[in-house]
């Protein structure tokens, strides 16, 4: 039973409703009454509360039975925006998206630099831009979150950012100070899993999703809650050894995971042994379709070695649902099949593994998720992903 000051008490009521009105997308007073065990008068008063800051809108419903025509409580989408940008190597992408998580605006900035100072300035200017132009609803810009690939400390301290050279940063603060908005500051991998959890698996106590793009991260989803570790700063899958005395890693070790199996490494190989600058996935997409040997057997070997990383995975946490979020398996014909057939372990527990629908967006997308999250004060947001195509 919960106890407290009637304050709190009326803040857990408020959450677990505007909880159910998000999940629900409408739903009635009588039917708030039923799925929260609170009473008539409490879904009253904290409706009229929620109605007079603008958080929700009544919609009455059209219907040809004898009878009052019901009235439906959904979310007001329109009340603030929430910014998420994910902040990487070579470019920042920015996405403000409504409270129910549809993208309204998305832009990309190309960097070619690495210095903090000269970024924190750019991704400054950037906000100050959508802080001005988004100023017509209530609430403005309720929150931003910063998606980094790297390490982030449990206090958001920026810890460690290897491709950037970034050693304990105070992103979060030196941001704050000057725009007047709530920062947060999360892991990259970890956001993915929230867009997953929310999006998608609602139902979802444990869910990993792994990240394969510039190098190898894993979010963790565990009831309703990020896993970090003792600093925050657990996830960092990529820097598993796969290939004893491997291939040198710049973290220090050799035959990490991400040298064998993220997508950065494939581009990498290609751009070498073809002489080419910029290979993307045009090119592998246009050397697949013409049934080129060495990508193939390349794309083969990145499965092979994609699936060692991942039975190790599935050993360590027996995960419900396990997502890869990768371009090139995406791409790449029968690839979930392939690597399915490639765990043979009679320990190796999971109940579904899936390449993730939402693709690279899934980062930033889950960064205006969690900022919306934050601002409603609800302990998990359930969305449809059809609002993106709002």
């Amino acid at each position: 039973m919960i106890t407290g000051d009637a304050a709190y008490i009326k803040k857990i009521n408020r959450s677990l409703i505007l909880k159910e009105i998000v999940k629900e997308g409408m739903i009635s007073r009588a039917d708030l009454s039923k799925v929260t065990a609170l009473t008539r008068a409490t879904i009253s008063a904290q409706v009229a509360d929620l109605l007079e800051d603008d958080l929700i809108i009544e919609t009455q419903l059209e219907h040809s039975s004898v009878g009052r025509k019901p009235i439906m409580l959904s979310l007001n989408r329109h009340a603030g925006y929430a910014l998420g940008i994910d902040l990487d190597y070579g470019n920042i992408s920015f996405t403000l998206s409504d409270l129910l998580g549809c993208s309204i605006s998305s832009s990309t900035l190309e960097i070619d630099t690495t210095d903090y100072s000269k970024i924190l300035y750019l991704v400054k200017e950037e906000i100050k831009k959508y802080k001005a132009k988004y100023t017509d609803s209530r609430y403005g810009i309720i929150g931003i979150v910063i998606a980094i690939h790297g390490l982030v400390a449990k206090d958001e301290t920026v810890h460690f950012v290897p491709r950037l050279g970034w050693e304990d940063v105070p992103l979060k603060n030196d941001l704050e100070k000057e725009i007047g908005i709530i920062v947060h500051i999360e892991n990259n991998a970890n956001l993915s899993s929230f867009a997953e959890r929310v999006f998608f698996h609602h139902e979802t106590d444990n869910l990993l999703c792994t990240t394969f793009y510039s190098g190898i991260g894993m979010g963790m989803m565990m009831k309703n809650d990020f896993f970090r570790g003792h600093d925050g700063f657990a996830g960092e899958i990529g820097h598993m050894i796969v290939v004893p005395e491997g291939k040198p890693c710049n973290c220090g070790n050799k035959g990490c995971w991400e040298k064998y199996s993220s997508e950065s490494s494939i581009f990498q190989y290609l751009s070498e042994t073809r002489q080419m600058k910029d290979v993307n996935y045009d090119h592998i997409q246009h050397w697949l379709d013409e049934g080129d040997n060495e990508v193939q057997e390349l794309m083969e070997q990145f499965i092979y070695y994609l699936s060692i990383g991942l039975n190790n995975m599935i050993n360590m946490y027996n995960p419900n649902v396990l997502v890869l979020d990768s371009e090139l398996l995406r791409m790449y014909p029968d690839a979930l099949e392939k690597i399915k057939g490639n765990l043979h372990s009679s320990i190796s527990h999971f109940r579904e593994l899936s390449i993730s629908s939402i693709g690279k967006g899934s980062t930033v997308l889950g960064a205006c998720a969690l900022a919306i999250k934050h601002f409603l004060e609800v302990p998990m947001l359930n969305l449809p992903f059809e609002n993106q195509k709002n």
